[in-house]
C-alpha cells in the first residue's frame, strides 16, 4: 500500500510536469512537508492524552517542516506556484495525504516513516537527474535570496536539527548561484532519507535523539549504504 500511494503521487506529478520543473518542485514540495505535520500531530495528540513525551521526535520533526518550507519558498521565488491550477492541485493533494499519513502513523509509525522515506528518495533522484541535465544554466543563473538566508546568512540552528545523520555545524553549504541552491536542496532530501531510515529502528524510540543532544558516535545514525539503497531507486 505505501508503495502504491507513493506511486500514485510520482506517476501524477510526472505526467503532469513532464516540462515543467519548478512548478513539479512546488507542488513536490507542498506535498512533502505534509507528513512531517502528521507526525508532529499525532506525537502532540499522545502527549496531550499523557500517553508518553518525545521532545526529541518533536524538534526534528518540526526542524524537518521548517526546511521543506524553505525549500517551497525557493520554488515560490523562481515563479512555481504562479497558475492557480498548480496550487490548487498541490494544496489538495497535501490535505488528502495529511490524514492518510495521520491514521497510517496512529496505526503503524514504522510504516508512516517508510513511507516518508520513499518519498525523499524520490524527491533526491528528482532534483539530481534535474542537476545533471541543467548545470550549465543554473550555474548562469543567482541563487534567489531566501536560499542564500536559509543555508548561509541565517540562523543555521534549526538547518543542524534535521540532520540526525551528522553533527551540529558539521555541514555548511557554499551559495553562489542556482546550482549550488539545488545541490543542496537534494542534499537536504538525502539527510530526510537517513532521519527516516532512523526512526525505523526496532530501538529507535530509545535511541532516536536530536542532534543538538545526541553523543557523537551513538550507533542509531542510519548506515551509508542503506541510504544509498533508497536514493538510488
Amino acid at each position: 500500500m505505501i508503495r502504491l500511494l507513493v506511486g500514485v503521487l510520482v506517476f501524477v506529478i510526472n505526467t503532469i510536469y513532464r516540462d515543467r520543473p519548478y512548478p513539479r518542485f512546488y507542488v513536490l514540495e507542498t506535498v512533502a512537508r505534509v507528513p512531517y505535520f502528521a507526525y508532529l500531530s499525532v506525537l502532540h495528540l499522545y502527549e496531550t492524552v499523557g500517553m508518553w513525551r518525545r521532545a526529541d521526535w518533536l524538534k526534528v520533526h518540526f526542524a524537518e517542516s521548517w526546511n521543506e518550507l524553505h525549500h517551497l519558498l525557493i520554488m515560490e521565488s523562481l515563479g512555481g506556484n504562479q497558475q492557480w491550477f498548480d496550487r490548487f492541485l498541490a494544496q489538495h493533494t497535501a490535505l488528502l495525504y495529511y490524514w492518510v499519513i495521520v491514521v497510517l502513523y496512529i496505526l503503524s509509525p514504522r510504516s508512516a516513516y517508510n513511507f516518508m522515506e520513499l518519498v525523499e528518495g524520490h524527491a533526491y533522484h528528482t532534483y539530481d537527474t534535474f542537476l545533471q541535465e541543467n548545470e550549465s544554466e543554473l550555474k548562469a543563473t543567482s541563487a534567489p535570496q531566501i536560499a542564500i538566508n536559509y543555508y548561509r546568512d541565517g540562523d543555521l540552528y534549526m538547518f543542524d536539527e534535521f540532520q540526525t545523520g551528522g553533527v551540529p555545524e558539521e555541514r555548511r553549504p557554499v551559495i553562489n548561484n542556482l546550482y549550488d541552491v539545488f545541490v543542496n536542496i537534494r542534499d537536504d532530501e538525502a539527510e530526510h532519507v537517513k532521519t527516516m531510515i532512523a526512526c525505523q529502528k526496532p530501538d529507535a524510540q530509545l535511541t532516536f535523539k536530536s542532534p543538538h543532544t545526541i553523543e557523537v558516535g551513538a550507533t542509531f545514525l542510519a548506515p551509508d549504504e542503506e541510504v544509498k539503497s533508497v536514493v538510488m531507486q
